[in-house]
């Protein structure tokens, strides 16, 4: 035993090859071959009235005992193996003690944001075909069901009831935890609902688990190494990166707001080397004045889910510290030099989804970086084949725009009860990542939009994420951060671009048209139409900007009467 929870090289290196492990059962495999399963390495936090956080820790032992009292609960509730049980809870650790209690049972967890719209969430539900759904809150749910009786689930529970549950009398299967096989459903993952009602995607035992077997030898795991998960943890982002933590022991303090006035506090009292989050949270740290001291430690920024920009990044990687040794993210080749210490730190941009069941590309920026705008890199390990493809499933040429496809053993089974919506995601033997892309003759990736997203102007299409990168890193004393949408133009048929953005303090907004168009123009891109001054953007529940939602409030700027 040591102070340390990190597992020993030959521990990590083991489950590299252990035929039973996924995500079904990670903490099992972890609590039995890292012998220092009783130090605290998962961390909670509290704040008393005048802000002062205090970190709780939680060893491997302590959630194998949460866990269990949770899964007792829903045994004596008539919880069986297949049975979809829909979790509606606070983002934090709270959604992954319930993952792994139903996962243990061999049931299987719809993890859902709580911020999800009360009658999105009823079709949500219903249309997965929960057995039971668990919540924070139960008032609006019960109510709705009162209403439509037959649309009620066998049980609706508060969180606290399961929370205060008296485990003494109540028994566990035989068999528990279950064993899974590796085609075996984990978890109900939904989308986030930037392009209409949230999709639900199966997490399968293996195919969660294949592609990250490289991040047991090298994401960095020293013993000075502490992870901040901003990630939405009802998120595959966010339990992909709990199921890493746990299996290599990583000290992690699991956070379920991602607000820089809870967050900045929170990485003063850890002092964390990495932080992993969706773009929102770097968004904040990154403008307006620096987090210093929460970030004087930091190595590595981890994104996923969108791609951040540039902009922002840059101020980022100016932070904190890369010591001697420092392992390179697992986005670069093993045996990579890691280099000498360095000031400030990395920025690894990962491309990745659900469906993709990891980041799949990845762009790695330093201080050093030149501006590459829109580079999301190679291809990682788990990758059989990426390509850019044309509407046929025919690969493209090399500098060409096209539909991102991938062959991977980490993808997604498919949508929960929709063979029909799986089958439209997959061409050719790729799987679609809804994303448009293009590749340079290096094999280097760039993202450049979702395919909902695209401009059909009448020039040919406009892809607004480049022209994001121009607004928020050339015009940065103007836009603190922006979304390009297509609206309809004043002929009433072709789109044009415009931009809704949110001024820095103080910044006039008379003269950002004119320098935004300047900027573009130099950049060899699309002008604007027009700009619009927001305070805030409409979120979906992951955080992400809704631009469907943009694009129905301007949609008739152009139109006024």
């Amino acid at each position: 035993m040591t102070d340390s929870p990190i597992a020993p090289l030959s521990v990590r290196e083991q489950f590299m090859t252990e035929p039973g492990l996924g995500a079904g059962n990670f903490l099992d495999h972890a609590v039995r071959l890292n012998p220092n399963r009783a130090v605290p390495m998962i961390y909670t936090h509290s704040a008393d009235p005048r802000g002062r956080v205090t970190l709780h820790g939680h060893s491997l032992l302590d959630l194998v005992a949460l866990r269990d009292r949770y899964a007792r609960w829903y045994r004596a509730n008539g919880v069986r193996p297949g049975d979809p049980v829909g979790i509606v809870v606070a983002e934090g650790l709270e959604p992954l003690i319930h993952y792994l209690a139903l996962t243990a049972l061999g049931a299987i967890p719809a993890m859902i944001n709580d911020a999800m719209r009360l009658d999105v969430l009823l079709r949500y539900l219903e249309h997965v075909g929960v057995a039971g759904v668990v919540a924070d809150d139960t008032t609006r749910l019960a109510s709705a069901y009162r209403a439509a009786p037959a649309r009620r689930p066998r049980f609706l529970a508060p969180a606290a009831e399961i929370q205060a549950f008296d485990d003494s009398a109540a028994a566990l299967p035989e068999e528990y935890p279950y064993r899974h096989e590796p085609d075996d459903v984990c978890a109900l993952i939904h989308s986030s609902g930037t392009t209409g009602t949230p999709k639900s995607t199966i997490l399968g035992h293996r195919s969660f688990w294949d592609g990250k077997q490289p991040r047991m030898t090298r994401f960095p795991a020293q013993p000075y190494d502490r992870l901040m998960s901003l990630m939405p943890h009802t998120h595959a982002g966010g339990l992909s990166y709990f199921l890493t933590a746990i299996l290599l022991g990583l000290p992690t303090v699991v956070m379920g707001d991602w607000r820089r006035s809870v967050v900045e506090p929170v990485m003063e009292a850890f002092q964390p080397t990495m932080l992993a989050s969706f773009p929102r949270t770097f968004v904040e740290l990154a403008t307006g004045e620096l987090p210093v001291r929460g970030a004087a430690k930091v190595h590595s920024w981890f994104n996923t889910g969108d791609s951040a920009h540039y902009g922002h990044i840059r101020r980022l990687v100016t932070l904190g510290e890369r010591p001697a040794g420092l392992v390179a993210a697992w986005l670069l080749p093993p045996g990579a030099d890691a280099g000498a210490p360095l000031p400030g730190s990395q920025f690894v941009d990962g491309l990745g989804s659900s469906e993709m069941g990891m980041a799949l590309f990845g762009g790695l920026t330093t201080p050093e970086t030149p501006r590459n705008d829109r580079c999301v890199g190679k291809a990682q390990e788990a990758v059989i084949k990426a390509a850019v493809l044309d509407e046929n499933g025919d690969e493209l040429p090399d500098g060409t725009v096209g539909l991102l496809g991938v062959i991977t053993p980490s993808r997604t089974p498919g949508y929960w009860r929709n063979p029909r919506l799986t089958a439209s995601f997959e061409l050719n033997g790729f799987w679609l990542t809804g994303d448009v892309a293009r590749r340079d003759s290096d094999g280097n990736f760039y993202h450049l939009d979702r395919t909902v997203d695209v401009i059909d102007t009448a020039d040919g299409p406009v892809h607004s994420l480049p022209v994001e990168e121009v607004l928020i890193a050339d015009c940065a004393d103007l836009v603190l951060d922006c979304a390009v949408i297509g609206v309809p133009g004043p002929d009433g048929h072709a789109q044009v671009p415009i931009a809704v953005v949110r001024l820095q303090d103080g910044a006039p907004s008379d003269e950002l048209l004119e320098k935004a168009n300047k900027e573009l123009a130099a950049a060899g891109l699309a002008t604007l139409a027009a700009v619009e001054i927001v305070r805030d953007f409409p979120l979906g529940p992951t955080g992400k900007v809704l631009k469907r939602e943009l694009r129905t409030r301007h949609a008739g700027m152009f139109h006024r009467a």
